[in-house]
């Protein structure tokens, strides 16, 4: 029987990143957050939209990824909402980023951030970015799903 620990409520989603980059793998990571982020987290005010991952020191961090201010809380109290955050990974997933990252100069980006249990997650992409002759491209194969969706539905 399955724990209800396990169960995954999505946050927010990074649809622009799936438009920009072509995502060829993707990655599972916790996000070390202060008690003002996780609360904002909790109420979704979290963007996705800028931010990129970054590898440091044997460190993956969580860069431009904009957690607004908690409400509730003094200003005293509250975070920087576009702070550095650290990611955790394992040390062998974040030796693979690195290896890929410097070696065929992939991009690592913020897909998704989710609670998995009480825990808050984000998945990351490591992916190559598109050019416009590729956005192109995917808009067309859309296009083409989509006209014979409607023929099986006539």
């Amino acid at each position: 029987m399955a724990n209800q620990d396990d169960k995954i409520k999505i946050i927010t989603d990074n649809r622009q990143a799936r438009h920009l980059y072509e995502i060829l793998e993707t990655f599972e990571a916790g996000v070390q957050l202060l008690g003002t982020e996780v609360k904002s987290v909790r109420a979704g005010k979290v963007n996705l939209r800028d931010g990129y991952v970054l590898v440091r020191n044997g460190e993956a961090v969580l860069i431009n990824v904009h957690i607004s201010a908690y409400e509730q809380s003094s200003e005293y109290f509250n975070h920087d909402p576009r702070r550095t955050r650290k990611l955790l990974m394992h040390k062998k997933e974040i030796s693979k980023l690195i290896g890929q990252v410097e070696q065929k100069g992939l991009t690592l980006v913020p897909l998704k951030m989710y609670f998995k249990g009480s825990w808050v997650k984000i998945s990351i992409g490591l992916g190559r970015g598109k050019k416009l002759n590729g956005k192109r491209e995917d808009w067309k194969r859309r296009q083409k799903q989509r006209d014979r969706a409607g023929e099986k539905k006539r």
